[in-house]
């Protein structure tokens, strides 16, 4: 007996699709890594592969739209990671250094680096949503960002100076440099700008 499509529920709409796509294949990623195709969140979700094709066209652009569900947790866990700091320069410096050192950990976002997508995922980072989740959590640090002149389009240059830098470590991490020597490096380097 075949098993009726969407085990049973189907989505409401497009949106609910996806998110549900995305949902599946976060917990195919869980059990198989980047070995995850197509095929198995398609399986996962009681449907063919060409309903999942329909919403996303590749594994890429399927592995693309997880790890941007997966940006607003990982800037929870960052926000939370920076409590306490006050200094805008420290808070940059270990945002950035806990960023290098956690994303290619994370099992969702770390997939881009792994997968040697690191092209498809900058062209992503860098776009108004990533902006907007990077402002709204810097927002919810310690840093009292207006009282330094930190306002709208300074803020916005700010974290698109971070952000290409971070891209920068992504697409080549810097051999043997973790912990206090990349906390150095980017005091060295960034702080100036901030």
């Amino acid at each position: 007996m075949k098993r009726p499509a969407w085990n049973g529920e189907p989505p409401r709409d497009g949106e609910e699709a996806k998110e549900r796509i995305i949902a599946a294949a976060m917990r195919c990623i869980d059990r198989r890594g980047a070995k995850t195709s197509l095929s198995e969140v398609a399986t996962e979700l009681g449907v063919i592969r060409q309903t999942v094709y329909r919403y996303y066209p590749s594994t890429e652009e399927l592995f693309s739209a997880v790890g941007f569900a997966a940006i607003n947790s990982f800037l929870d866990r960052l926000v939370e990671h920076l409590a306490g700091i006050s200094d805008a320069a420290e808070l940059v410096v270990e945002s950035m250094a806990y960023t290098i050192e956690q994303v290619p950990k994370d099992p969702y976002l770390g997939l881009f680096l792994n997968l040697g997508e690191a092209d498809s995922f900058s062209r992503g980072a860098t776009s108004a949503t990533v902006f907007d989740a990077c402002r709204y959590a810097f927002a919810r640090t310690d840093v009292d960002w207006e009282a330094l002149g930190y306002t709208g389009d300074e803020l916005t240059e700010l974290l698109e100076f971070q952000l290409r830098v971070l891209l920068s470590f992504a697409n080549d991490p810097l051999p043997g440099r973790d912990g206090a020597q990349l906390r150095a490096f980017l005091w060295r380097w960034v702080t100036p700008a901030v």
